[in-house]
C-alpha cells in the first residue's frame, strides 16, 4: 500500500513540485494551502507522514504540529524558510521529527521522508532480537510497542528510536554525534541540540523510569538497567 502524505504549504508552486516528485516516488499526497484546510483533511483521513510549513494562513505550522501530535505519532517534518535556531528547537519541542530549511532539494526531502516512515513502521532497527527489556521498560521492535511495567506509552518515531538505540547500547555512553547518526541519519545537518530536546521529551514520557537515562556531562547519554 502506498504511503499517504499530508503536505501543508501555502506556496502553490512549491506544493505542486513536492507533490509531483513524491507521487513519482510512490506516495499519495494530499495538499493543503492553510492550517485550517489541513485540519479538515486530517479529520477525514489517515496519513503516514506530515510535511508542514511554518508560515501558514489561519493556523501556523507550529500550532498545527502541536494539534497533530496530540492525536498521532506519525513522522512530522517542518519545511520552512526560517533558519532561526530557536524556531528549530520550538519545532522539536512540539513533536516534530525533522526540520528542512528552504531552499532544499526535493530529492533530499523525499529521502528523509522515506527514512522516517521506515523507522516509524519498524523496518529499520535491530534484527538481532524482537524485544528489548530493561528497568521495567519493554520495547517490541517489530510492532514498536513500548510498555512500562505493563502499561503502554506512546512515543514519537524519534523518541522511540532514541530509546531503542540507548537500550541496545546499555551501559555505554552514546555521544550526541553518535545518536544523531544512528537516529537522524548520516545526512542530517541540524544542530545536536535536537538530541537534548528529544531526550527531554522521552524522559517526560518515561516518568519514574527516566532516571535510567543518565546524562554524562560534555559526553552524551547512557541507559542503565540497574542504579
Amino acid at each position: 500500500m502506498d504511503n499517504k502524505v499530508l503536505l501543508v504549504e501555502d506556496d502553490d508552486s512549491l506544493r505542486e513540485i513536492i507533490t509531483d516528485y513524491f507521487e513519482q516516488g510512490g506516495f499519495i499526497v494530499e495538499g493543503a494551502s492553510s492550517g485550517l484546510m489541513a485540519l479538515e483533511l486530517w479529520e477525514n483521513s489517515k496519513y503516514d507522514l506530515a510535511l508542514l510549513d511554518i508560515m501558514l494562513p489561519e493556523i501556523d505550522g507550529f500550532s498545527l504540529c502541536r494539534r497533530l501530535r496530540k492525536t498521532s505519532d506519525i513522522p512530522i517534518i517542518i519545511i520552512t524558510a526560517r533558519d532561526d535556531e530557536d524556531d528549530k528547537i520550538i519545532g522539536y519541542e512540539l513533536g516534530a521529527d525533522d526540520y528542512v530549511t528552504k531552499p532544499f532539494s526535493v530529492k533530499f526531502l523525499l529521502a528523509k521522508s522515506q527514512n522516517l516512515i521506515k523507522r516509524s513502521n519498524g523496518t529499520i532497527g535491530s534484527q538481532t532480537a524482537n524485544v528489548l527489556e530493561g528497568a521495567g521498560i519493554r520495547v517490541e521492535l517489530l510492532s514498536r510497542n513500548v510498555t512500562i511495567d505493563g502499561q503502554r506509552i506512546e512515543l514519537s518515531p524519534k523518541e522511540h528510536d532514541l530509546l531503542v538505540t540507548l537500550m541496545e547500547n546499555k551501559d555505554r555512553i552514546m555521544t550526541r554525534e553518535m545518536l544523531l547518526e544512528k537516529v537522524w541519519g548520516y545526512d542530517y545537518f541540524g544542530d545536536s541540540r535536537a538530541v537534548d530536546t528529544h531526550i527531554r521529551r522521552l524522559r517526560a514520557k518515561l516518568g519514574s523510569k527516566a532516571i535510567h537515562i543518565s546524562t554524562r556531562m560534555k559526553a552524551g547519554y547512557k541507559f542503565e538497567d540497574s542504579l
